[in-house]
């Protein structure tokens, strides 16, 4: 049977077998860490075929309790996902205390956080980010391209684009560790005061380039967030290009009510 009724509407037979896998991980029968069973095991359970087996995992990894990995399977996630609040993440004391946004963030959700620096070094600037930081386009800039682990898991990637003019006395943004409180920190100390930051974020799904980088299921969704920190003289001094595993984040925004 495909299908089963209930209050007079005809319910899927896989929206069924997600309704109930999602309630065995919400009751605990499957634990955090612990694996979903195999399709083969699901349809050897359940009785139907690979494909309702499919359409099921879809809704059971849009309900946001599971991890889908290439060779791994479905894992139920240990930790909720790391929550950024746009009022508190670029606060001065987070930086005046040596902490990163990233590293606070996870903190804060009782992840375990890792940043591994990919590359560090001079490019030509392309032309969206160029246009960002106000220089013609093949403009030399300073690169820092980074991957962010969270419980040894990847689920983000960021670059930023620096103005040659402005890191080229900061050596601390040429290593791979710029330091407590990170690039932020750095460009403060040296005149470069925030007044805010600037985002744009885009949800679309993986490339298969992505899907790679950040061990994604195919088709999955991944947000593209672009930030642009402008200091207190009005100037663009980074662009940050990111792309995040979209069921590893939560958006948290405040938005004032009064002029």
């Amino acid at each position: 049977m495909g299908t089963a009724v209930g209050g007079g509407k005809a319910v899927p037979r896989y929206v069924q077998i997600a309704d109930e896998i999602v309630q065995q991980i919400r009751a605990g029968v499957l634990g955090a860490g612990d694996m979903v069973p195999s399709e083969s095991e699901l349809v050897d359970r359940y009785g139907v075929s690979g494909g309702t087996i499919r359409k099921a995992m879809v809704e059971v990894r849009a309900s946001g309790l599971v991890e889908t990995r290439h060779g791994k399977g479905s894992i139920v996630k240990a930790r909720p996902p790391v929550r950024h609040r746009s009022s508190d993440r670029f606060r001065r004391t987070h930086r005046q205390e040596g902490r990163a946004a990233y590293l606070a963030e996870s903190a804060q959700s009782g992840a375990e956080a890792k940043v591994s620096v990919l590359f560090i070094g001079p490019m030509e600037a392309p032309e969206d980010i160029a246009g960002r930081l106000g220089v013609e386009a093949g403009t030399q800039v300073l690169a820092r391209r980074r991957l962010y682990f969270r419980n040894g898991t990847p689920v983000e990637t960021a670059s930023s684009y620096l103005p040659w003019d402005v890191v080229k006395d900061i050596p601390e943004l040429f290593a791979e560790n710029p330091g407590g409180g990170g690039i932020y920190a750095r460009l403060e100390e040296h005149g470069h005061v925030f007044a805010e930051f600037v985002e744009t974020l885009q949800a679309r799904l993986a490339s298969k380039a992505e899907t790679s980088e950040l061990a994604l299921s195919p088709g999955a969704p991944v947000v593209h967030l672009v930030r642009d920190a402008v200091t207190e003289a009005g100037r663009v001094v980074e662009v940050c290009d990111t792309l995040m595993a979209a069921d590893q984040f939560v958006f948290e925004y405040r938005i004032p009510a009064r002029d």
